[in-house]
């Protein structure tokens, strides 16, 4: 999926309360309906978009549809992000540093990287077990910087 594609997707309002809800695990459309306190039919058109652009995914039981979360398309976001350098995400890359010492690089560049030639600081050792909350927090202010942003409407052919 195409980052502008996850944007536009995102810039909804009630699709990132979908988001937001399902994070705490599987929800069926009557659990969303009820805690969003939105109609059946609106809920249910927002999913079938964020289904399609790949940030849920449905499993049906019985007569239930069941929709978790899926941050793939989130990762591309925060990959994209990270080429700004935004004081919230350096954490983030330190973080990171074990991942990267496991990527196959060369170079004085991909040494500083990975941390061979840069010892990781006892202060980024307990940094490292946080690292899904800290993408779970950095997705959540992307969510709500790009919420902040004016809505374009699509015209009509």
């Amino acid at each position: 999926m195409v980052i502008d594609d996850v944007f536009a997707v995102i810039a909804e309002g009630t699709r990132r309360e979908l988001l937001g809800s399902l994070r705490s695990g599987d929800k069926s459309v009557g659990a969303l309906v009820e805690e969003l306190e939105v109609s059946q039919p609106t809920v249910s058109k927002h999913l079938k978009v964020l289904r399609e652009a790949g940030l849920v995914t449905m499993r049906a039981e019985g007569q239930k549809r069941y929709y978790s979360l899926q941050t793939a398309p989130l990762e591309e976001i925060l990959l994209w992000l990270r080429a700004f350098d935004l004081p919230a995400l350096r954490p983030v890359a330190a973080e990171l540093r074990p991942a990267l010492a496991a990527a196959p690089a060369s170079g004085p560049a991909a040494a500083t990287l990975t941390g061979t030639a840069v010892r990781p600081s006892a202060a980024d050792a307990p940094l490292q077990p946080n690292l899904g909350r800290t993408v779970g927090r950095a997705a959540e202010r992307a969510a709500d910087l790009l919420g902040q942003l004016p809505k374009f409407r699509r015209r009509r052919s």
